[in-house]
C-alpha cells in the first residue's frame, strides 16, 4: 500500500488536470471536476496555479446550463518547451518540441571523427543553438533527453558502451552543469517505443516490441504499458541474439548475432559486396529494388528472411501484441510489410497471423529524438 500526502495528492490532481486539458484542450472547471472526479474547489485552486505558470489561460464563456456562464480554462502547448538529441553514426541531431512534441526548430551537424570531446562538443554546440533560436526561452525549458546508442546509466549521467560507434564511459555531467537543466538518458530503441506508445501507430498499446533498424539492432519492451528494462537497464539488446552460430562476426566480440544480418549497415554491406554500383542509403538500394534490379531484388529478399528469423524469436519469447518495426527501412512498408508478415506466419504451428499484428512506424526517422524529447515532458506532467 502507498500512502499519499496531501503534497502528493495535489501534485498528482494537478498532473491529471494538465493531462486531461492537453487531450481535450479546453474544458470548464466543472468538466474538469467531473471527468477527473475532483472537487471543484480543488480544481479552482489549481487552475489558478496553472494560469500563473502560463500553462493555462481563459478563453472565453461557455454556454449556460443555468446560473451564471463557466469560463472555459484553455490549454496552451507552446507554454513549455523540451529538448530531444538523437546520436546517429554519422551525425548528432537536436530538436526544440512544445508540449503536444511539435518539432519547433531542427538542428544537426555531421560527426567527421566519434569521439568523447567530438560527440560532446557537438551536443552542447546544438543546445546552444535551439535555446538561442527563442527569446526568452529558458524560463520554459523542463530538460534534455538523449536517445542514445547503447547501454546508458541514468543515475550516473552516463553512456556505458555503445559497441557500433566504438564508445565507452561517456559522461553527460558537464551537460547538465554548463545548461543546469534535468537530463535525461535513454537507449534509443526505447526512446523510440516510448515516442510510438505515446505519438505513433502503437498509441495506447499495451504489450508491444519496438524494433530500431539502423547502424545496429535495437529493441523497446513495453509489457502492460511499462518500459521492461531489466535489472541494470540492459534489456532490449535484441540485435545480439544469435541466429546462426560461428556466423558473421560482430562489433561485439560475439559472431551470428541478429544485427550482422538484419541491421540497415548489414543490408548496405550484402548489397555491395555483389555489386560493382555501390550505395549508401537504403533509399538508393529500394530504389533499385522497385526498378526491378536482380541484384537488389535477391539481396532483399535474402534480408527479409533474416529479419524473419529475429523477428519470430521475439514473438515465441515475448508473446506480444504488437511488432513495431522502426527505423531506416520503416519508411519503405510497402516493400517490406507484406512479405514479412506472410513469412514469419507461414511455417509457424503456435501463432496465427492476427494473433501478432506487425506495424511499422509512422513516425519514421523522427521515433527515437521525439521520445527523448518526451522524457522531460513525462518527468513534469506525465503525460
Amino acid at each position: 500500500m502507498i500512502v499519499l500526502d496531501n503534497s502528493d495528492i495535489k501534485i498528482n490532481n494537478k498532473k491529471r488536470i494538465i493531462k486531461l486539458l492537453s487531450k481535450e484542450r479546453e474544458l470548464t472547471k466543472l468538466d474538469i471536476s467531473r471527468k477527473l472526479d475532483i472537487s471543484v474547489p480543488t480544481v479552482t485552486t489549481i487552475v489558478g496555479e496553472l494560469k500563473e505558470e502560463g500553462i493555462v489561460e481563459e478563453a472565453g464563456m461557455a454556454t449556460s446550463t443555468g446560473g451564471r456562464k463557466p469560463v472555459i480554462i484553455r490549454f496552451l502547448p507552446d507554454s513549455r518547451y523540451s529538448i530531444g538529441i538523437d546520436l546517429g553514426r554519422n551525425y548528432v541531431r537536436a530538436i526544440l518540441t512544445n508540449l503536444d512534441s511539435k518539432i519547433i526548430e531542427d538542428k544537426s551537424k555531421e560527426l567527421d571523427v566519434i569521439t568523447e570531446s567530438e560527440v560532446l562538443s557537438i551536443m552542447k554546440s546544438l543546445i546552444e543553438d535551439l535555446i538561442n533560436s527563442m527569446t526568452n526561452i529558458e524560463n520554459k525549458l523542463l530538460g534534455i533527453g538523449f536517445s542514445l546508442p547503447g547501454t546508458v546509466n541514468e543515475k550516473e549521467l552516463t553512456l556505458e558502451v555503445a559497441t557500433n560507434f566504438r564508445l565507452k564511459n561517456i559522461s553527460f555531467k558537464e551537460i547538465y552543469s554548463y545548461f543546469k537543466l534535468p537530463i535525461f538518458l535513454e537507449n534509443e530503441a526505447n526512446s523510440g517505443a516510448l515516442a510510438e506508445s505515446r505519438l505513433g501507430v502503437a498509441r495506447d498499446l499495451k504489450n508491444l516490441i519496438y524494433v530500431s533498424i539502423t547502424e545496429g539492432i535495437g529493441g523497446g519492451i513495453l509489457l502492460n504499458n511499462d518500459m521492461y528494462r531489466g535489472r541494470d537497464r540492459r534489456a532490449g539488446e535484441i540485435g545480439h541474439m544469435c541466429i546462426a552460430k560461428n556466423g558473421r562476426q560482430c562489433n561485439c566480440g560475439r559472431s551470428g548475432c541478429w544485427e550482422t544480418y538484419a541491421s540497415s549497415r548489414a543490408l548496405i554491406k550484402d548489397y555491395n559486396e555483389n555489386t560493382k554500383d555501390k550505395v549508401k542509403k537504403i533509399d538508393e538500394l529500394v530504389q533499385r529494388f522497385i526498378s526491378g534490379e536482380d541484384t537488389a531484388s535477391n539481396v532483399i529478399e535474402e534480408y527479409i528472411e533474416n529479419l524473419v528469423e529475429g523477428i519470430e524469436n521475439l514473438i515465441f519469447i515475448f508473446n506480444p501484441d504488437y511488432i513495431v518495426i522502426g527505423g531506416d527501412i520503416s519508411k519503405h512498408s510497402n516493400i517490406f510489410s507484406s512479405k514479412l508478415s506472410s513469412k514469419i506466419f507461414e511455417c509457424n504451428e503456435f501463432y496465427k497471423k492476427d494473433d501478432v499484428k506487425i506495424l511499422f512506424s509512422g513516425l519514421q526517422d523522427d521515433s527515437n529524438i521525439l521520445g527523448a524529447a518526451l522524457m522531460p515532458i513525462l518527468n513534469s506532467f506525465g503525460f
